[in-house]
Parts: structure tokens; sequence; C-alpha cells
């Protein structure tokens, strides 16, 4: 099993690295609240949106100069900002482009590897996500949003890949602890980014 520098296996050591964050995130956006509007909706898509754009730049420009690693990891399935687009669209806010945050350039794999563990970790909750939206009086009459919960049914082994793909680059000479710190850098981010949403809703 691919261990890092401290002896621990990576994915427990990103998972228990960006929790901090990863909680802040969550309180912050609200988004399993009974009482969540549409409206409060579309502002955290719109900081979803800017985000994401501000995320897959870096992670393009990574995927331009590592095609195969890129191709390995699927990353053109992967990228969600177009979702994020759509689903504004849906609720009838498509505002043109958004504000975005500033994050670093993706140097290297390691690098695009800690930067997709933020991404693609949101996966998983997004499945809980669209649940709890389907119960809203405010969503009603057949709204379907996707960016939360991309892959569906597929949601699953689509993370048990991603999660293969950091193990074995970690096995195969990566470095863990630069993979972890882009993870939290870009958690730091994302958080930070998101506070945003409690001064654009009047929180």
């Amino acid at each position: 099993m691919p261990r890092e520098s401290g002896g621990a296996d990576v994915l427990t050591v990103l998972r228990s690295a960006t929790a901090p964050e990863h909680e802040r995130v969550e309180e912050i956006l609200g988004l399993v609240d009974p009482e969540l509007t549409r409206e409060r909706l579309a502002v955290v898509l719109t900081l979803m949106l800017g985000f994401w754009l501000a995320a897959e730049e870096g992670l393009d420009a990574w995927a331009e100069r590592e095609p195969a690693a890129a191709e390995a990891l699927t990353w053109s399935r992967r990228r969600r900002a177009g979702l994020f687009a759509a689903d504004l669209a849906t609720l009838g806010h498509a505002d043109g482009l958004p504000a975005r945050p500033e994050l670093p350039p993706v140097a290297d794999t390691d690098a695009a590897l800690g930067r997709m563990y933020v991404l693609e970790g949101s996966t998983l909750g997004g499945t809980f996500i669209d649940r709890h939206l389907a119960t809203l009086p405010d969503l009603s009459g057949g709204v379907r949003l996707r960016a939360f919960s991309p892959y569906g049914p597929d949601t699953g082994p689509m993370w048990q890949a991603f999660r293969r793909a950091v193990r074995g680059h970690v096995a195969g000479g990566g470095d863990a602890d630069r993979v972890v710190g882009a993870a939290r850098g870009t958690f730091t981010v994302l958080a930070d980014w998101c506070s945003a949403a409690r001064t654009a809703d009047g929180a």
C-alpha cells in the first residue's frame, strides 16, 4: 500500500488533512438546510461556478503538458464547470461568467491530484445534496440539477478509480506530501471563497 513520508496511507492523510476546511465549506454553504431557497441556491451555484472555472483552468493547462496522465485520470469526463453553468441557467440565472478566486498553477501531477481530490470528493456528498434538493418546495416542478452529482450511478466507480490513481501515482514515485499540500491549499481557497456566500446572502 502506498505510504507518504509520515508512514500513513495517502488517502487517509488526505481525508484527515482536509477535514477542517471540508467541514467549514459545508457549514458555510448550508446545502442541506431544510429552508434552503432557490435564490440562496443560485448564490451557491455562482460561487461554485467561479471556483470550478479557476480550478479547471489550472488542470486544463496541466493536461496539455501531461496528456497521458490526464487521459489515465479521465480528466475530460471529470470537468464540471459547464454543469454548474447549466444549473444556473435552469434556475434562471444565466448572467455570464462570474468572478473567480486565485488558485496557484498546477505544476505537475502531484499538484493535479491534490486539486482533483477536492473536486472529486465533492461528488460523494453531492448525491446526498441532490436527494435533499428534490424535497424542497422551492425546487418543485421537475427542476433537475446535474453539477452536484455529475456521474449518476457511476459516482462510486469514478471515485474508486480516482483513489486507485492517487495510490498508484504515489507507489510509482509521486510525492504524497505534495499531493496532500495541494489538496489542503485548494480546500483553503475553496473555504475562503465560499465565505463570500454569507455576505452575498446577507447571512
